[in-house]
């Protein structure tokens, strides 16, 4: 599934957020929250980068876009599906980043991933590690809005019209 708009992916990671509530306390992250988290980590260290930043909020998108294996499918799948999905809306750049984290599964690949990729990779891992209930300064999901519109309109082609 190719994302085609800013609507369609707050769609997605709204729907994410109504699952995992609906699925109860405890059963497992919100996955909209682990985004949310890892974002603000980036924000916070790279401020200028907004590309880092939305790369952290839709990585784990992916497990929102295929049927009945969100929670089950693996986490370079996962991420592969995102990147996928948020190619032609995102660009280039927001695509290596996610994608990149589908093939850092073991220590050989994290070595090789950039400096970006890097600190993509470690904001998600402190997000995952501080763990459900700790969202200071994560901000909500309607946050990003704004910054996700940005990104998108610099990598929209020249000419094109929403």
């Amino acid at each position: 599934m190719e994302l085609r708009s800013v609507e369609e992916l707050m769609d997605l990671l709204y729907a994410g957020r109504k699952a995992a509530a609906r699925e109860g306390a405890g059963r497992r992250a919100d996955p909209c929250d682990h985004a949310l988290r890892t974002a603000a980590l980036l924000r916070r260290r790279r401020p200028a980068d907004k590309e880092l930043q939305v790369a952290g909020l839709v990585l784990g998108a992916g497990g929102l876009l295929g049927p009945g294996d969100g929670a089950g499918a693996r986490a370079a799948v996962r991420a592969a599906r995102a990147a996928d999905a948020v190619r032609g809306l995102l660009g280039e750049r927001v695509f290596r980043l996610v994608r990149q984290q589908a093939s850092a599964g073991d220590g050989r690949a994290v070595r090789a991933l950039d400096e970006d990729a890097l600190t993509l990779r470690l904001a998600e891992e402190e997000a995952r590690a501080r763990g459900v209930g700790d969202t200071a300064g994560a901000g909500v999901l309607e946050d990003w809005r704004t910054v996700l519109e940005l990104v998108a309109a610099r990598n929209a082609p020249l000419g094109a019209v929403d």
